[in-house]
């Protein structure tokens, strides 16, 4: 094997692992956003674990939208629930920097 071959195998293997951790933040800024919301929604118990699951399901399902942001932002301003989109981007981007830090902490 190459020099050549040697690095384009260990950038793939980087690329891959790079898409892994993106998706496992993304999931878990997801869950934190629909746990905010749901709160918000004033739900709790099985409701509340029905709609986190809902809102963490969307990033898989729907990737080609921000779908996430469409539904939460949605589902607070149909039950009178007062979010700007501002607003609910700032939480978004809030929750992510959170889930960014807790992964390189714990990463070695």
């Amino acid at each position: 094997m190459t020099t050549f071959d040697e690095r384009e195998r260990a950038f793939e293997k980087k690329f891959a692992l790079d898409q892994e951790l993106k998706f496992r933040a993304t999931a878990r800024r997801d869950a934190l956003i629909g746990e905010w919301a749901a709160a918000r929604l004033a739900l709790s118990g099985a409701a509340a674990s029905d709609y986190v699951k809902a809102v963490r399901k969307l990033e898989v399902t729907d990737k080609a939208r921000d779908a996430v942001f469409e539904k939460v932002l949605r589902d607070l301003t149909d039950a009178g629930v007062a979010v700007t989109p501002t607003e609910l981007r700032e939480v978004m981007g809030r929750f992510m920097a959170r889930v960014l830090a807790e992964m390189s902490e714990r990463s070695p």
